[in-house]
């Protein structure tokens, strides 16, 4: 296992997502694409997409089902590392079902038809939502990330004479409050010396 991870999930769930979508969209193609050598060369590409995207997601699965038991998390994260888990097995689940149908299409040497792509479509759903909830687990709670970047003294691409520019703005605001607070105070001091006086 490489050391910057602490599991294999972000491997797995990355071919699974990449995978599964680009079936899809190949479904789409070759249905609307005309009877000929492209379309079964499309079609033939989605059914490899879908049937490598079923076994990446075994591993997806098994990886990221340890992840949910051993990644340190908290209860916010707890709750939408649940919810990602649950649309996970949901988008998977629906996959399995698409694989199983265009297994018995392939078997009668047939093309799969109007409802097959629909439910395909369909299915890409919950693949979304799951993979949008992964990333808020990563990117909002930080699950899974060790260590986080200092970011005070990065700068790109000329960067880093803007905030020279905005801190000796800022110096000079300061600068002139201070002065004019000091200006204040000297100006109030004499006239409650004077009134003193009176």
């Amino acid at each position: 296992m490489l050391q910057s991870l602490p599991n294999w999930h972000p491997i797995f769930v990355h071919f699974t997502v990449a995978l599964f979508s680009v079936a899809v969209l190949l479904y789409i193609v070759a249905h609307f694409s005309p009877p000929g050598a492209f379309g079964r060369t499309v079609r033939m590409a989605a059914r490899v997409n879908l049937a490598v995207g079923v076994l990446f997601t075994i591993g997806t699965l098994l990886s990221g089902w340890y992840a949910y038991n051993t990644v340190p998390h908290d209860a916010a994260s707890h709750a939408v590392m649940t919810t990602h888990r649950n649309w996970a097995l949901i988008a998977s689940a629906a996959f399995g079902v698409l694989a199983i149908w265009a297994v018995r299409y392939w078997l009668r040497n047939q093309r799969e038809g109007g409802a097959f792509v629909l439910a395909a479509a369909i299915a890409a759903t919950p693949l979304i939502v799951a993979g949008h909830y992964g990333g808020e687990l990563v990117y909002g709670h930080g699950v899974g990330v060790q260590s986080l970047p200092d970011t005070d003294g990065h700068t790109h691409n000329g960067d880093d004479h803007d905030h020279d520019h905005d801190d000796a703005h800022e110096d000079d605001d300061h600068g002139h409050d201070d002065e004019h607070g000091d200006d204040g105070h000297d100006h109030d001091d004499p006239g409650e010396n004077d009134d003193h006086a009176h």
